[in-house]
């Protein structure tokens, strides 16, 4: 959780910075979406993932994608986690 002190008494301030946070917010949540998509077009393709079941039996190349998909997808999430918990408070 982070806990963010606003010390203004501009509303539009205020307002400005809740408003940048949620648009990046928003952002990351699209960018979740798309990579998710791309692993479950990789799981329909192949089934679910076992690196060891697939070793040999999918291209090298698109075993490194989904793999870094998963790792960009767990990092991003990690962010937007992190966004939508901001309590924000005013003074």
């Amino acid at each position: 959780m982070t806990r963010l002190i606003i010390e203004t008494d501009d509303n539009w301030t205020r307002e400005k910075i809740k408003v940048a946070i949620s648009t990046e917010a928003k952002l990351l949540r699209k960018t979740a979406d798309r990579i998710q998509n791309k692993i479950w077009e990789f799981e329909n393709k192949y089934g679910k993932m076992d690196r060891e079941n697939l070793y040999g039996k999918v291209n090298d190349m698109e075993l490194l994608e989904w793999e870094a998909e998963i790792e960009t997808l767990q990092k991003v999430q990690a962010r937007l986690k992190s966004l939508e918990e901001i309590i924000f408070e005013y003074k």
